[in-house]
């Protein structure tokens, strides 16, 4: 058995199937992540998106590999968080669709233009606009460290978007 299938205290042996399943367990945040790369708009929906630093202000966000997020972000050098709100669960789900076109993906969400060009969504509960800051190999993903140069907060946010267990729900 390989240190990846030895079970755990319960018995349950460590495999992806399972770990994704563990970490479904923990409620989080749902954020859009957009960047611009080659004057092609990129976005994606992620909840693995957190604070790191007060100073300087950082955030990461962990990219998967062979997503074309991956390489439009690693090669933009800048992009855009935007924490949804329950209302934009639509938006969430569908930058969430595996094999979604490109061209037109956001079309039919309302969005803005930060200062750098990346796509902000209108109504969200914040937006941070970030330049890279670093990146580190995880796995089958990359960790994005990004330093937050701009940030909005909505006057009256409506509860979060959560996504807990493999589904959307909200949060007050």
């Amino acid at each position: 058995m390989s240190d990846e299938q030895q079970p755990g205290a319960n018995g349950i042996p460590v495999d992806a199937w399972t770990f994704r399943a563990a970490l479904g367990r923990l409620a989080g945040g749902v954020t859009i992540v957009s960047t611009i790369a080659d004057g092609r708009d990129h976005a994606m929906t992620a909840n693995a998106v957190t604070s790191v630093s007060l100073e300087p202000p950082l955030v990461l966000v962990c990219v998967e590999t062979a997503s074309r997020f991956h390489e439009a972000v690693l090669d933009a050098g800048v992009w855009g968080v935007s924490i949804l709100g329950k209302s934009q669960r639509p938006a969430a789900q569908w930058l969430a669709t595996p094999g979604r076109p490109l061209v037109g993906q956001l079309d039919q969400i309302p969005h803005t233009r930060g200062a750098s060009g990346v796509v902000m969504i209108i109504g969200s509960l914040a937006t941070l606009e970030c330049e890279t800051y670093a990146v580190h190999p995880a796995g089958d993903h990359s960790i994005v460290l990004g330093r937050v140069t701009a940030l909005t907060l909505a006057d009256e946010p409506e509860a979060a978007l959560v996504y807990y267990r493999s589904q959307f729900g909200s949060l007050a």
